[in-house]
């Protein structure tokens, strides 16, 4: 049964980094993609980042473009995404989901409706 579960959220101000990690299990890593997505209080959720596990292919919303990286630790079933320069409307909770790589390209942002195995979110707050 495949299974992903974020941890690495917390607080952090503004300007800071964190860096979350997606720890995979049931599946082969490389058979699949990985989308990172958050959800503001009050708003609904968003698509940040994704990337697709054969061939490193990452794709970034306009609005983290050049503060956030996807990775991948080869040795482990991670897949990082390393958030820098803080802001505040970075704060949310960050989701990872995976799904099959077939007839995806990681072209566009992450949309919910593409991906169909959630993790539990790790919140992560950017406040002085």
């Amino acid at each position: 049964q495949p299974r992903v579960v974020e941890f690495g959220g917390g607080l952090v101000q503004p300007g800071g980094s964190l860096r979350l990690s997606c720890l995979v299990s049931g599946f082969a890593l490389n058979q699949y993609a990985i989308g990172w997505f958050r959800q503001a209080p009050g708003k609904e959720r968003e698509g940040v980042s994704c990337f697709v596990g054969k061939d490193g292919t990452t794709h970034y919303v306009g609005s983290v473009k050049g503060r956030f990286t996807v990775s991948r630790d080869n040795t482990k079933d991670i897949v990082y995404l390393q958030m820098n320069s803080l802001k505040s409307e970075d704060t949310g909770l960050y989701y990872c989901a995976a799904r099959r790589a077939v007839y995806y390209y990681c072209s566009g942002p992450p949309q919910l409706y593409e991906f169909d195995t959630w993790g539990q979110g790790t919140q992560v707050t950017v406040s002085s």
